[in-house]
């Protein structure tokens, strides 16, 4: 079955505009333009459209998006299965804030008393395992089970001051960073505040500090196109800048 953009984007429930952008950026060509100029879309496109959505949904960057779809070696059936299993992390998080939740509405009622611990229980959980979904294979096989495991216990137990102060300094790293990279000098005193800052958060979850570590995970950020979308969201080159900021605040160049 063939459609027109305008067909496809109320099946796919999405606009003509983001389909013809998708067009642009070469991420989804129609199978051919009719004599009347109309875009046409196949079998292979619709099904294309759906992985897009799919990564999308998993908060992926176009640019990311295309890059796994461009390469040779993409399996769509695995990443169909990768995409359930993140999807069904993602209901056990939901679960998680859910039953948060009703203690917190029992807890209103003098039901039961919470804890301030128990009341960010939920919170840290949930970014415990999308930290998991998203980069926990590549962590695992770099810093080792033992290392990630004492992180996500050391993020567990946080004090309620610990984990807003930890969220403010994640806050903090960005925007320093984003005006750092405006000088376009990973050497500068604003960049260097930055690779600061970013030690500053990994000791909330690391348990003591390496500088070979931390020149590591930040040559990561730019070998891993996740990493490498999270940073670049705003303005590409992010992750790069990141990662000379922290070689030359480490004084560690990954070879």
């Amino acid at each position: 079955m063939e459609y027109t953009v305008q067909k496809l984007g109320q099946l796919a429930g999405v606009s003509t505009r983001t389909l013809r952008y998708y067009d642009e950026l070469g991420l989804l060509k129609p199978a051919r333009v009719n004599s009347s100029g109309y875009r046409i879309y196949g079998q292979a496109e619709v099904d294309l459209l759906q992985q897009i959505l799919f990564f999308r949904e998993l908060g992926l960057g176009l640019d990311a998006i295309k890059q796994i779809l461009d390469d040779p070696t993409f399996d769509k059936a695995k990443a169909l299965k990768e995409h359930r299993a993140q999807l069904l992390d993602r209901r056990r998080q939901l679960d998680v804030l859910i039953q948060n939740v009703d203690q917190s509405i029992e807890h209103a009622e003098g039901k039961i008393t919470m804890t301030d611990k128990q009341k960010f229980d939920g919170f840290k959980q949930k970014l415990i395992d999308e930290n998991e979904k998203k980069y926990g294979k590549e962590i695992r096989e770099k810093y080792g089970d033992d290392t990630v495991n004492a992180s996500n216990a050391k993020l567990s137990g946080m004090t309620q001051e610990q984990y807003e102060e930890v969220t403010q300094l994640a806050n903090e790293v960005q925007s320093t960073l984003a005006e750092a990279f405006q000088t376009g000098d990973p050497s500068s005193d604003i960049a260097q505040k930055a690779a600061d800052l970013h030690k500053r958060w990994l000791m909330f979850y690391w348990k003591e500090y390496s500088k070979e570590a931390h020149a590591g995970l930040a040559q990561m950020y730019v070998d891993d196109v996740r990493f490498t979308a999270y940073y670049d969201v705003d303005q590409p080159g992010t992750a790069a800048f990141l990662r000379d900021a922290i070689h030359i605040y480490t004084g560690v160049i990954q070879p």
